[in-house]
């Protein structure tokens, strides 16, 4: 079975760099390797293609979606793994994750700056249009040491079945970046589709390596696209949760020092929503409370965040 590893590069060589001394350490090798440029400066393609990899030149900064869907169409492995350029696998990563045979799957995600604390698990959304990557920022524990069928996963470190795309579709070009792998999620959930999370297989994140997780550009577009979320998948009978959730997350940015850039996302957004095709169905009130059933279980076992403590008392 053949394995293409895709890594989107915007700058940031060193890491790479890192990124690509752990592909070579893997039990189970990728048999292709992809690095999408998005316009680095810095020397980081031509290092890779002295370390073996392929580069395809996207020429300017198209945006994480868009670099990886191109990596996907150029992509000859039966199974696709696509990385952040900031991540770091462990050894047995890929073969981990290859032997459950899911649609997808992801393992572990910690942070590693401090490997205590998880990174991300998989994501899940609630009925407000907002994504919670589950676990972020808490301590590593029991709760997330136990494989799950998952609906959505960060595509920090992920793998696909390659004709998993014929069935779904590539990422959303439209969210450029932030939440596109959620959008993916969703429909791959329209689909009846769901994959795995896998604990034992482990990845350490540096986490928004290039911009920040407040920069005021990754804020933007974060609230253009939970607007595109909206859009998307949802359907009118969630418009009271959707206000609360969106206005409990531009409180959450305010705070951060990036109201301003968060109002321009939301207004962004709902100018641009309009023109949005919707893929299929909204999604199943079904879907939505068992994905809150999830937040919650979670959140209660982990301390409530105040954002979804508010959330789920005003819903």
């Amino acid at each position: 079975m053949s394995l293409t590893a895709i890594v989107p590069v915007w700058n940031g060589r060193d890491l790479l760099e890192r990124l690509l001394r752990s592909l070579e350490a893997q039990t189970r090798s990728a048999s292709e390797l992809l690095i999408v440029d998005n316009g680095s400066t810095d020397g980081a393609p031509e290092m890779a293609r002295d370390r073996g990899a392929r580069v395809i030149a996207m020429g300017r900064n198209a945006g994480f979606a868009a670099a990886v869907n191109r990596g996907i169409r150029e992509s000859r492995g039966e199974w696709i793994a696509v990385l952040n350029s900031d991540v770091e696998l462990a050894p047995d990563y890929f073969a981990k994750l290859l032997g459950e045979d899911a649609p997808f799957a992801t393992g572990k995600l910690l942070s590693a700056g401090a490997p205590h604390l998880i990174d991300g698990t998989f994501d899940a959304v609630c009925r407000g249009a907002v994504a919670w990557r589950v676990g972020q920022g808490r301590p590593d524990g029991p709760i997330f040491a136990k494989r799950r069928p998952v609906s959505s996963v960060p595509w920090t470190a992920a793998l696909f079945r390659a004709d998993l795309f014929e069935r779904v579709g590539l990422l959303n070009e439209g969210f450029q970046s932030y939440l596109e792998d959620v959008e993916f999620g969703l429909r791959c959930a329209s689909h009846g589709i769901s994959g795995i999370y896998m604990p034992e297989a482990v990845a350490w994140h540096r986490g928004s390596a290039t911009l920040g997780r407040w920069h005021p550009e990754t804020v933007r577009r974060i609230a253009r696209n939970q607007c595109y979320l909206a859009a998307l998948h949802y359907s009118a009978r969630h418009a009271w949760q959707i206000a609360v959730a969106q206005s409990l997350w531009a409180l959450v940015a305010a705070r951060h020092g990036a109201g301003w850039s968060c109002l321009r996302g939301k207004l962004e957004g709902i100018r641009s929503a309009r023109g949005l095709r919707k893929s299929g169905r909204s999604l199943s009130r079904d879907f939505l409370r068992s994905q809150e059933k999830l937040i919650y279980e979670i959140q209660s076992a982990t301390k409530f965040d105040w954002y979804w403590r508010l959330y789920f008392w005003l819903t």
